[in-house]
């Protein structure tokens, strides 16, 4: 058991929705609980890191990329339950609208393949849950803002 599972209280987490040249980076989990679903790189938050920190120190961790994070773009609750019904996994994960700065993508162990992808076709894609709302919003808050996507 590891110090994920079976948590005493939610464990939160962070993700970047990345945006290069109009395209978005998803990247596909090597190992469970999301093993071969694209999802946004991310992880959790540590002690004494505000948001954005985590969220560059994630994807750059994942990833070897910079990005600048803009703005939160979403929230997801993941909870997952054993057999007894005991929550086996809790995460908050504040997914954050992200502009690449540098890099090419360069994965670590928990992923096994990555897209630059047209934000409409992310729906086409075995997902995790909530991943097309959350490329959506986070598309359109940089659209709303000076520089775009």
């Amino acid at each position: 058991m590891n110090s994920r599972s079976y948590p005493p209280r939610p464990i939160l987490a962070v993700s970047a929705a990345v945006f290069r040249d109009g395209e978005v980076l998803l990247v596909r989990r090597a190992r469970p609980p999301a093993h071969g679903l694209y999802t946004l790189p991310g992880g959790g938050v540590e002690a004494g890191e505000t948001l954005v920190e985590a969220v560059v120190r994630e994807v750059a961790e994942e990833t070897a990329l910079s990005v600048e994070p803009v703005a939160i773009a979403g929230h997801r609750e993941v909870i997952a339950r054993d057999d007894d019904g005991r929550v086996e996994r809790h995460f908050v994960i504040l997914a954050f609208a992200a502009r690449w700065q540098a890099g090419e993508p360069r994965l670590n162990d928990e992923l096994d393949g990555y897209l630059w992808l047209d934000p409409d076709r992310v729906a086409s894609l075995a997902t995790t849950d909530g991943l097309p709302q959350i490329v959506a919003a986070a598309r359109a808050l940089l659209r709303s803002l000076a520089g775009g996507d």
